[in-house]
Protein backbone atom coordinates (compact mmCIF):
# COMPACT_ATOMS: atom_id res chain seq x y z
CA UNK A 1 0.00 0.00 0.00
CA UNK A 2 1.14 3.50 -0.73
CA UNK A 3 -0.59 6.93 -0.59
CA UNK A 4 -0.92 9.93 -2.75
CA UNK A 5 -1.04 13.30 -0.52
CA UNK A 6 -2.24 16.26 -1.81
CA UNK A 7 -1.70 19.60 0.18
CA UNK A 8 -3.16 22.96 -0.49
CA UNK A 9 -3.86 22.19 -3.96
CA UNK A 10 -4.63 25.49 -5.74
CA UNK A 11 -5.04 25.69 -9.39
CA UNK A 12 -6.59 28.18 -11.83
CA UNK A 13 -6.47 28.15 -15.47
CA UNK A 14 -4.26 30.57 -17.60
CA UNK A 15 -6.08 33.71 -17.93
CA UNK A 16 -8.91 32.58 -16.08
CA UNK A 17 -10.02 34.37 -12.04
CA UNK A 18 -11.39 31.70 -10.89
CA UNK A 19 -9.48 29.12 -9.03
CA UNK A 20 -10.20 25.54 -10.06
CA UNK A 21 -9.18 24.15 -6.93
CA UNK A 22 -8.38 26.32 -3.89
CA UNK A 23 -6.57 25.19 -1.05
CA UNK A 24 -7.35 21.19 -1.23
CA UNK A 25 -6.00 18.49 0.98
CA UNK A 26 -6.73 14.96 0.77
CA UNK A 27 -5.15 11.60 0.87
CA UNK A 28 -6.16 8.44 -1.24
CA UNK A 29 -4.74 5.03 -0.96
CA UNK A 30 -3.95 3.25 -4.04
CA UNK A 31 -5.51 0.12 -3.28
CA UNK A 32 -8.49 1.69 -3.45
CA UNK A 33 -10.96 1.21 -6.28
CA UNK A 34 -12.25 5.37 -6.30
CA UNK A 35 -15.01 6.42 -7.80
CA UNK A 36 -14.95 9.99 -9.17
CA UNK A 37 -17.93 12.22 -9.32
CA UNK A 38 -19.25 16.27 -9.63
CA UNK A 39 -20.92 17.78 -11.56
CA UNK A 40 -19.74 19.49 -15.17
CA UNK A 41 -16.77 21.62 -15.72
CA UNK A 42 -16.19 21.07 -12.11
CA UNK A 43 -12.47 19.92 -12.79
CA UNK A 44 -12.62 16.08 -12.67
CA UNK A 45 -10.47 15.89 -16.17
CA UNK A 46 -8.32 18.67 -15.15
CA UNK A 47 -7.31 16.94 -11.37
CA UNK A 48 -6.51 13.97 -13.06
CA UNK A 49 -3.94 15.64 -15.63
CA UNK A 50 -2.76 17.69 -12.16
CA UNK A 51 -1.67 13.91 -11.43
CA UNK A 52 -0.40 13.75 -14.48
CA UNK A 53 1.63 16.80 -14.19
CA UNK A 54 0.69 18.27 -17.34
CA UNK A 55 -0.18 21.96 -15.90
CA UNK A 56 1.59 24.03 -13.11
CA UNK A 57 0.00 24.53 -9.90
CA UNK A 58 0.42 25.28 -6.25
CA UNK A 59 0.50 23.15 -3.26
CA UNK A 60 1.73 19.61 -3.22
CA UNK A 61 0.97 16.30 -4.75
CA UNK A 62 3.07 13.82 -3.67
CA UNK A 63 3.03 10.19 -4.36
CA UNK A 64 5.62 6.77 -5.15
CA UNK A 65 3.29 5.46 -8.01
CA UNK A 66 3.60 5.96 -11.50
CA UNK A 67 -0.12 7.61 -13.18
CA UNK A 68 -1.35 5.87 -16.23
CA UNK A 69 -4.41 7.96 -18.20
CA UNK A 70 -7.26 6.33 -19.95
CA UNK A 71 -8.22 7.27 -23.00
CA UNK A 72 -5.38 6.54 -24.85
CA UNK A 73 -5.06 7.79 -28.02
CA UNK A 74 -4.41 5.57 -30.81
CA UNK A 75 -2.12 7.53 -33.57
CA UNK A 76 -2.54 4.04 -36.52
CA UNK A 77 -5.83 3.20 -36.13
CA UNK A 78 -4.88 1.28 -39.24
CA UNK A 79 -2.92 -0.94 -37.40
CA UNK A 80 -3.77 -4.44 -36.07
CA UNK A 81 -4.72 -4.78 -32.44
CA UNK A 82 -2.28 -6.71 -30.85
CA UNK A 83 0.09 -3.78 -32.41
CA UNK A 84 -1.92 -1.20 -30.45
CA UNK A 85 -1.93 -3.47 -26.81
CA UNK A 86 1.64 -3.91 -27.27
CA UNK A 87 2.81 -0.51 -27.92
CA UNK A 88 0.99 0.05 -24.95
CA UNK A 89 1.75 -2.68 -22.88
CA UNK A 90 5.53 -4.08 -24.41
CA UNK A 91 5.98 -6.14 -21.77
CA UNK A 92 2.78 -8.02 -21.90
CA UNK A 93 2.99 -11.27 -23.01
CA UNK A 94 0.13 -12.95 -25.79
CA UNK A 95 -1.59 -14.71 -22.89
CA UNK A 96 -2.02 -12.28 -20.95
CA UNK A 97 -3.43 -9.92 -23.55
CA UNK A 98 -5.79 -13.15 -24.26
CA UNK A 99 -6.41 -13.14 -20.54
CA UNK A 100 -7.74 -9.79 -20.63
CA UNK A 101 -9.74 -9.77 -23.08
CA UNK A 102 -11.65 -12.77 -21.95
CA UNK A 103 -12.53 -11.33 -19.19
CA UNK A 104 -14.03 -8.79 -21.18
CA UNK A 105 -15.74 -10.97 -23.14
CA UNK A 106 -13.49 -9.80 -26.20
CA UNK A 107 -12.97 -12.77 -28.81
CA UNK A 108 -9.10 -13.52 -29.99
CA UNK A 109 -10.03 -12.37 -33.63
CA UNK A 110 -10.03 -8.88 -32.62
CA UNK A 111 -6.75 -8.60 -31.77
CA UNK A 112 -5.61 -9.46 -35.52
CA UNK A 113 -8.14 -6.88 -37.35
CA UNK A 114 -7.33 -3.43 -37.92
CA UNK A 115 -8.26 -1.28 -35.16
CA UNK A 116 -10.48 0.93 -36.61
CA UNK A 117 -12.77 -1.73 -37.83
CA UNK A 118 -13.42 -2.78 -34.25
CA UNK A 119 -16.54 -1.18 -32.78
CA UNK A 120 -16.70 1.61 -30.23
CA UNK A 121 -17.30 -0.94 -27.52
CA UNK A 122 -14.45 -3.48 -28.80
CA UNK A 123 -11.66 -0.32 -29.23
CA UNK A 124 -12.74 0.37 -25.46
CA UNK A 125 -12.61 -2.63 -24.21
CA UNK A 126 -9.43 -3.01 -26.04
CA UNK A 127 -7.44 -0.53 -24.66
CA UNK A 128 -8.54 -1.03 -21.25
CA UNK A 129 -6.93 -4.97 -21.03
CA UNK A 130 -3.59 -2.63 -22.64
CA UNK A 131 -4.40 -0.35 -19.04
CA UNK A 132 -4.78 -2.94 -17.14
CA UNK A 133 -1.32 -4.81 -18.13
CA UNK A 134 0.66 -1.68 -17.33
CA UNK A 135 2.58 -3.06 -14.24
CA UNK A 136 3.17 -0.76 -10.91
CA UNK A 137 0.62 2.04 -12.23
CA UNK A 138 -1.77 3.72 -10.61
CA UNK A 139 -5.00 4.02 -13.05
CA UNK A 140 -6.72 7.06 -14.08
CA UNK A 141 -9.39 6.13 -16.20
CA UNK A 142 -11.93 8.72 -17.56
CA UNK A 143 -15.33 7.95 -18.31
CA UNK A 144 -14.69 4.75 -20.11
CA UNK A 145 -18.58 3.78 -20.26
CA UNK A 146 -19.47 6.45 -22.91
CA UNK A 147 -20.60 4.56 -26.18
CA UNK A 148 -20.67 1.04 -24.62
CA UNK A 149 -24.54 -0.38 -24.44
CA UNK A 150 -25.82 -2.05 -21.38
CA UNK A 151 -24.74 -5.37 -21.44
CA UNK A 152 -21.11 -4.34 -22.23
CA UNK A 153 -21.09 -1.89 -19.38
CA UNK A 154 -21.96 -4.61 -16.79
CA UNK A 155 -19.42 -6.91 -18.25
CA UNK A 156 -16.80 -3.86 -17.64
CA UNK A 157 -18.25 -3.33 -14.03
CA UNK A 158 -17.89 -6.45 -13.46
CA UNK A 159 -13.83 -6.46 -14.72
CA UNK A 160 -13.28 -3.57 -12.78
CA UNK A 161 -14.28 -5.14 -9.44
CA UNK A 162 -11.84 -7.72 -9.71
CA UNK A 163 -9.21 -4.79 -9.67
CA UNK A 164 -7.94 -2.77 -7.63
CA UNK A 165 -5.89 0.81 -7.46
CA UNK A 166 -7.52 3.18 -9.44
CA UNK A 167 -10.02 6.39 -10.08
CA UNK A 168 -13.04 5.73 -12.14
CA UNK A 169 -14.64 9.40 -13.67
CA UNK A 170 -18.31 7.81 -14.14
CA UNK A 171 -21.80 9.55 -14.53
CA UNK A 172 -23.76 6.09 -14.38
CA UNK A 173 -25.23 5.36 -11.17
CA UNK A 174 -25.63 1.46 -11.27
CA UNK A 175 -21.82 0.89 -12.92
CA UNK A 176 -20.50 2.75 -10.18
CA UNK A 177 -22.32 1.02 -7.71
CA UNK A 178 -20.93 -2.16 -8.72
CA UNK A 179 -17.38 -1.71 -9.06
CA UNK A 180 -16.10 1.12 -6.40
CA UNK A 181 -15.70 0.99 -2.76
CA UNK A 182 -14.89 4.54 -2.18
CA UNK A 183 -16.19 8.02 -3.08
CA UNK A 184 -14.09 11.35 -4.41
CA UNK A 185 -16.66 13.88 -5.12
CA UNK A 186 -15.89 17.16 -6.23
CA UNK A 187 -18.36 19.73 -4.31
CA UNK A 188 -19.25 23.34 -4.89
CA UNK A 189 -16.39 24.40 -1.99
CA UNK A 190 -14.43 21.47 -0.78
CA UNK A 191 -13.31 17.74 -2.24
CA UNK A 192 -14.80 15.49 -0.05
CA UNK A 193 -13.69 11.39 0.26
CA UNK A 194 -16.10 8.74 1.74
CA UNK A 195 -15.90 5.03 2.03
CA UNK A 196 -18.74 2.91 -0.05
CA UNK A 197 -19.92 3.10 -3.13
CA UNK A 198 -22.06 6.07 -5.14
CA UNK A 199 -25.31 4.99 -3.86
CA UNK A 200 -24.23 5.70 -0.15
CA UNK A 201 -22.28 8.68 -0.92
CA UNK A 202 -25.51 10.21 -2.30
CA UNK A 203 -27.41 8.93 0.86
CA UNK A 204 -25.49 10.49 2.91
CA UNK A 205 -25.19 14.17 0.75
CA UNK A 206 -28.93 14.02 1.00
CA UNK A 207 -28.99 13.78 4.90
CA UNK A 208 -26.30 16.36 5.49
CA UNK A 209 -28.03 18.67 3.28
CA UNK A 210 -31.60 17.93 4.32
CA UNK A 211 -29.65 18.68 7.94
CA UNK A 212 -28.47 21.99 6.96
CA UNK A 213 -31.33 23.01 5.60
CA UNK A 214 -33.23 22.52 8.33
CA UNK A 215 -30.46 23.73 10.48
CA UNK A 216 -30.59 27.31 8.52
CA UNK A 217 -34.30 27.34 8.58
CA UNK A 218 -33.41 27.29 12.51
CA UNK A 219 -30.94 29.76 12.59
CA UNK A 220 -32.89 32.39 10.45
CA UNK A 221 -35.80 32.12 13.45
CA UNK A 222 -33.33 32.48 16.04
CA UNK A 223 -31.39 35.32 14.26
CA UNK A 224 -34.99 37.18 14.08
CA UNK A 225 -36.03 36.63 17.95
CA UNK A 226 -33.15 37.26 18.83
CA UNK A 227 -32.42 40.69 16.14
CA UNK A 228 -36.28 41.99 17.96
CA UNK A 229 -34.96 41.57 21.67
CA UNK A 230 -32.00 43.12 20.92
CA UNK A 231 -34.15 46.19 19.68
CA UNK A 232 -36.17 46.18 22.48
CA UNK A 233 -33.03 45.98 25.00
CA UNK A 234 -32.11 48.99 23.06
CA UNK A 235 -34.98 50.61 23.17
CA UNK A 236 -35.22 50.62 26.96
CA UNK A 237 -31.70 51.60 27.15
CA UNK A 238 -32.46 54.80 25.04
CA UNK A 239 -35.74 55.50 27.08
CA UNK A 240 -34.29 55.20 30.46
CA UNK A 241 -30.88 56.87 30.01
CA UNK A 242 -33.30 60.07 28.50
CA UNK A 243 -35.42 59.67 31.94
CA UNK A 244 -32.51 60.50 33.98
CA UNK A 245 -32.99 64.49 33.05
CA UNK A 246 -36.89 63.97 34.58
CA UNK A 247 -38.84 63.39 37.54
CA UNK A 248 -40.93 61.22 39.00
CA UNK A 249 -44.28 61.15 38.98
CA UNK A 250 -44.31 62.68 42.65
CA UNK A 251 -42.47 65.43 41.73
CA UNK A 252 -38.95 64.40 43.50
CA UNK A 253 -35.54 64.02 41.45
CA UNK A 254 -34.55 60.67 40.01
CA UNK A 255 -31.40 58.94 41.84
CA UNK A 256 -29.65 59.63 38.49
CA UNK A 257 -26.74 57.13 39.73
CA UNK A 258 -29.34 54.72 39.63
CA UNK A 259 -30.73 54.86 36.44
CA UNK A 260 -27.38 55.59 34.95
CA UNK A 261 -26.54 51.81 36.15
CA UNK A 262 -30.21 50.50 34.88
CA UNK A 263 -29.15 51.99 31.34
CA UNK A 264 -26.04 50.20 31.23
CA UNK A 265 -27.40 46.97 32.58
CA UNK A 266 -29.67 47.17 29.49
CA UNK A 267 -27.22 48.16 27.25
CA UNK A 268 -24.96 45.52 28.08
CA UNK A 269 -27.77 43.01 27.79
CA UNK A 270 -28.15 44.35 24.31
CA UNK A 271 -24.23 43.62 23.75
CA UNK A 272 -24.74 40.38 24.92
CA UNK A 273 -27.79 39.93 22.53
CA UNK A 274 -26.22 41.56 19.35
CA UNK A 275 -23.24 38.88 19.76
CA UNK A 276 -25.26 35.98 20.35
CA UNK A 277 -27.04 37.38 16.79
CA UNK A 278 -23.77 37.70 15.29
CA UNK A 279 -22.42 33.74 16.23
CA UNK A 280 -25.69 32.34 15.01
CA UNK A 281 -24.93 34.86 11.49
CA UNK A 282 -21.65 32.88 11.47
CA UNK A 283 -23.06 29.71 11.90
CA UNK A 284 -25.11 30.42 9.53
CA UNK A 285 -22.81 31.18 6.74
CA UNK A 286 -21.45 27.91 7.17
CA UNK A 287 -24.39 25.97 6.01
CA UNK A 288 -25.71 25.32 2.72
CA UNK A 289 -21.84 25.86 0.70
CA UNK A 290 -22.39 22.26 -0.87
CA UNK A 291 -26.58 22.08 -1.62
CA UNK A 292 -26.22 21.59 -5.46
CA UNK A 293 -28.94 23.65 -7.03
CA UNK A 294 -31.54 21.56 -9.03
CA UNK A 295 -33.34 24.17 -10.54
CA UNK A 296 -36.49 22.50 -12.28
CA UNK A 297 -36.25 22.00 -16.25
CA UNK A 298 -39.28 22.55 -18.68
CA UNK A 299 -40.21 21.83 -22.02
CA UNK A 300 -43.19 22.14 -24.34
CA UNK A 301 -44.25 19.49 -26.03
CA UNK A 302 -46.99 19.93 -29.18
CA UNK A 303 -49.76 17.73 -29.53
CA UNK A 304 -50.43 15.70 -32.87
CA UNK A 305 -54.27 15.62 -34.47
CA UNK A 306 -53.52 12.27 -34.62
CA UNK A 307 -52.41 9.18 -31.97
CA UNK A 308 -50.24 7.38 -34.27
CA UNK A 309 -47.03 9.40 -35.25
CA UNK A 310 -44.60 7.06 -37.06
CA UNK A 311 -44.92 3.59 -38.03
CA UNK A 312 -41.99 1.36 -38.87
CA UNK A 313 -42.49 -1.95 -40.63
CA UNK A 314 -39.59 -4.34 -41.78
CA UNK A 315 -37.04 -1.78 -41.82
CA UNK A 316 -33.61 -3.23 -42.91
CA UNK A 317 -30.62 -1.08 -43.03
CA UNK A 318 -27.28 -2.03 -44.78
CA UNK A 319 -23.78 0.05 -44.98
CA UNK A 320 -22.44 -1.68 -48.62
CA UNK A 321 -22.57 -5.31 -48.22
CA UNK A 322 -23.00 -5.11 -43.59
CA UNK A 323 -26.37 -5.38 -42.50
CA UNK A 324 -26.70 -3.17 -39.46
CA UNK A 325 -30.13 -4.33 -38.61
CA UNK A 326 -33.43 -6.22 -40.72
CA UNK A 327 -37.15 -6.55 -39.82
CA UNK A 328 -37.14 -3.99 -37.53
CA UNK A 329 -41.09 -3.29 -36.71
CA UNK A 330 -42.38 -0.86 -33.91
CA UNK A 331 -44.64 2.27 -33.62
CA UNK A 332 -44.92 5.73 -32.15
CA UNK A 333 -47.31 6.78 -30.60
CA UNK A 334 -48.45 9.94 -28.46
CA UNK A 335 -47.16 9.34 -24.86
CA UNK A 336 -44.80 6.70 -25.76
CA UNK A 337 -41.51 6.97 -24.23
CA UNK A 338 -39.22 4.66 -26.24
CA UNK A 339 -35.73 3.26 -25.42
CA UNK A 340 -34.58 1.51 -28.18
CA UNK A 341 -32.13 -1.01 -27.02
CA UNK A 342 -29.48 -3.24 -28.42
CA UNK A 343 -25.86 -4.22 -28.54
CA UNK A 344 -23.26 -1.50 -30.24
CA UNK A 345 -23.38 -1.61 -33.72
CA UNK A 346 -27.12 -3.00 -34.42
CA UNK A 347 -28.50 -0.03 -36.27
CA UNK A 348 -29.86 1.70 -33.46
CA UNK A 349 -28.60 5.27 -34.40
CA UNK A 350 -29.26 4.71 -38.14
CA UNK A 351 -32.87 4.08 -37.09
CA UNK A 352 -32.91 7.31 -35.24
CA UNK A 353 -31.62 9.36 -38.36
CA UNK A 354 -33.89 7.53 -40.64
CA UNK A 355 -36.83 8.48 -39.11
CA UNK A 356 -35.45 12.20 -38.45
CA UNK A 357 -35.21 12.23 -42.29
CA UNK A 358 -31.85 11.64 -43.34
CA UNK A 359 -31.31 9.78 -46.55
CA UNK A 360 -30.39 6.42 -45.60
CA UNK A 361 -30.07 3.63 -48.07
CA UNK A 362 -33.33 0.72 -46.53
CA UNK A 363 -35.69 -1.38 -47.57
CA UNK A 364 -39.21 -1.75 -45.76
CA UNK A 365 -41.82 0.77 -44.92
CA UNK A 366 -41.62 4.20 -42.88
CA UNK A 367 -44.98 6.03 -42.14
CA UNK A 368 -44.86 9.29 -40.92
CA UNK A 369 -46.67 12.36 -41.61
CA UNK A 370 -44.83 15.25 -43.45
CA UNK A 371 -46.32 17.73 -40.84
CA UNK A 372 -44.81 15.88 -37.52
CA UNK A 373 -42.47 18.17 -35.48
CA UNK A 374 -39.22 16.45 -34.51
CA UNK A 375 -36.24 17.54 -32.42
CA UNK A 376 -33.41 15.55 -32.39
CA UNK A 377 -29.87 15.13 -30.27
CA UNK A 378 -27.04 13.55 -31.75
CA UNK A 379 -23.99 11.62 -30.16
CA UNK A 380 -22.15 13.68 -32.04
CA UNK A 381 -20.67 17.21 -30.81
CA UNK A 382 -17.95 17.72 -32.98
CA UNK A 383 -19.30 20.63 -34.89
CA UNK A 384 -20.13 22.74 -31.97
CA UNK A 385 -18.11 26.38 -32.46
CA UNK A 386 -18.51 29.67 -31.56
CA UNK A 387 -20.57 31.20 -28.63
CA UNK A 388 -23.41 30.26 -27.29
CA UNK A 389 -25.03 33.33 -28.81
CA UNK A 390 -23.71 32.28 -32.37
CA UNK A 391 -25.25 28.94 -31.63
CA UNK A 392 -28.48 30.52 -30.61
CA UNK A 393 -29.25 32.93 -33.51
CA UNK A 394 -27.60 30.14 -35.87
CA UNK A 395 -30.65 27.84 -34.72
CA UNK A 396 -33.13 30.48 -34.54
CA UNK A 397 -33.15 29.52 -30.34
CA UNK A 398 -35.12 31.88 -28.32
CA UNK A 399 -31.23 33.14 -26.63
CA UNK A 400 -32.87 34.01 -23.31
CA UNK A 401 -34.73 31.03 -22.95
CA UNK A 402 -31.62 28.90 -24.06
CA UNK A 403 -28.81 30.05 -21.50
CA UNK A 404 -31.53 30.24 -18.42
CA UNK A 405 -31.84 26.60 -19.45
CA UNK A 406 -28.21 25.93 -19.53
CA UNK A 407 -28.03 28.14 -15.94
CA UNK A 408 -30.16 25.69 -14.50
CA UNK A 409 -27.99 23.12 -15.43
CA UNK A 410 -25.16 24.76 -13.87
CA UNK A 411 -23.61 26.83 -16.38
CA UNK A 412 -21.84 29.81 -14.96
CA UNK A 413 -22.61 32.99 -16.30
CA UNK A 414 -18.81 33.41 -17.57
CA UNK A 415 -19.37 30.01 -19.63
CA UNK A 416 -21.55 32.57 -22.00
CA UNK A 417 -18.29 34.43 -22.88
CA UNK A 418 -16.29 30.96 -23.84
CA UNK A 419 -16.44 29.26 -27.37
CA UNK A 420 -18.10 25.96 -27.74
CA UNK A 421 -14.67 24.44 -28.39
CA UNK A 422 -13.18 24.95 -25.14
CA UNK A 423 -16.12 23.27 -23.72
CA UNK A 424 -16.09 19.80 -21.44
CA UNK A 425 -17.63 17.20 -23.49
CA UNK A 426 -20.50 17.43 -20.75
CA UNK A 427 -21.40 20.71 -21.23
CA UNK A 428 -21.25 20.24 -25.38
CA UNK A 429 -24.36 17.94 -24.31
CA UNK A 430 -25.73 20.04 -22.49
CA UNK A 431 -25.87 22.57 -25.30
CA UNK A 432 -27.42 19.99 -27.17
CA UNK A 433 -30.19 19.41 -25.01
CA UNK A 434 -31.03 22.89 -23.76
CA UNK A 435 -31.56 23.15 -27.41
CA UNK A 436 -33.88 20.35 -27.93
CA UNK A 437 -35.77 21.64 -24.83
CA UNK A 438 -36.11 25.41 -26.28
CA UNK A 439 -37.76 23.46 -29.61
CA UNK A 440 -41.45 22.95 -29.71
CA UNK A 441 -41.92 19.47 -31.06
CA UNK A 442 -44.11 16.56 -31.67
CA UNK A 443 -41.54 13.85 -30.99
CA UNK A 444 -38.00 14.07 -29.29
CA UNK A 445 -35.63 11.57 -30.39
CA UNK A 446 -32.66 11.58 -28.44
CA UNK A 447 -29.39 9.84 -29.42
CA UNK A 448 -27.52 9.06 -25.99
CA UNK A 449 -27.89 12.21 -24.32
CA UNK A 450 -25.97 11.42 -21.37
CA UNK A 451 -22.59 10.95 -22.67
CA UNK A 452 -20.64 12.35 -20.23
CA UNK A 453 -23.74 14.48 -18.56
CA UNK A 454 -23.67 14.43 -14.91
CA UNK A 455 -25.55 12.66 -11.72
CA UNK A 456 -27.51 15.88 -10.81
CA UNK A 457 -27.93 17.11 -14.45
CA UNK A 458 -29.38 12.99 -15.82
CA UNK A 459 -31.68 13.66 -12.64
CA UNK A 460 -33.16 16.92 -13.22
CA UNK A 461 -34.19 15.47 -17.56
CA UNK A 462 -35.62 12.43 -15.21
CA UNK A 463 -37.90 14.80 -12.83
CA UNK A 464 -38.71 17.06 -16.65
CA UNK A 465 -39.28 13.82 -18.52
CA UNK A 466 -41.53 12.57 -15.77
CA UNK A 467 -43.29 15.53 -15.37
CA UNK A 468 -43.91 16.96 -19.04
CA UNK A 469 -44.18 13.51 -20.42
CA UNK A 470 -43.01 14.10 -23.81
CA UNK A 471 -43.10 11.17 -27.02
CA UNK A 472 -39.75 10.58 -26.72
CA UNK A 473 -37.45 7.98 -28.51
CA UNK A 474 -34.45 7.36 -27.08
CA UNK A 475 -31.17 5.52 -27.03
CA UNK A 476 -29.54 5.28 -23.48
CA UNK A 477 -27.39 2.98 -22.13
CA UNK A 478 -27.86 4.33 -18.31
CA UNK A 479 -29.57 1.42 -16.49
CA UNK A 480 -31.07 3.79 -13.89
CA UNK A 481 -32.39 6.45 -16.25
CA UNK A 482 -34.66 4.06 -18.75
CA UNK A 483 -35.91 2.15 -15.82
CA UNK A 484 -37.18 5.13 -14.82
CA UNK A 485 -37.85 6.97 -18.01
CA UNK A 486 -39.11 4.30 -20.42
CA UNK A 487 -42.92 3.03 -20.88
CA UNK A 488 -42.05 1.01 -23.30
CA UNK A 489 -38.59 -0.80 -24.84
CA UNK A 490 -37.91 -1.88 -28.82
CA UNK A 491 -34.89 -4.38 -28.08
CA UNK A 492 -33.04 -4.72 -31.69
Amino acid sequence: MSLINVANLTFAYEGSYNNIFEGVSFQIDTNWRLGFTGRNGRGKTTFLKLLLGKYDYSGTISSSVVFEYFPYEVSDTESFTIDVIREISPNALDWEIMRELSLLDVTDDVLYRQFFTLSKGEQTKALLAALFLKENSFLLIDEPTNHLDAMARMILSNYLKSKNGYILVSHDRAFLDNCVDHILAINKTNIEIQKGNFSSWWNNKELQDNFELAENEKRKKDINRLTAAAQRTSDWSDSVEKSKHGTTNSGSKLDKGFVGHKAAKMMKRSKSIEGRQQALIDEKSKLLKNIESSETLKIAPLRYHTNRLVELSDISISYGERVVCSDVSFTIDQGDRIALQGKNGCGKSSILKLICGEEIAHTGILRKNGSLKISYVSQDTKNLSGTLTDYAQFNCLDESLFKAILRKLDFSREQFERSLEDFSEGQKKKVLIAKSLCEQAHLYIWDEPLNYIDVLSRMQIETLLLEYQPTILFVEHDSAFCSNIANKIVQL
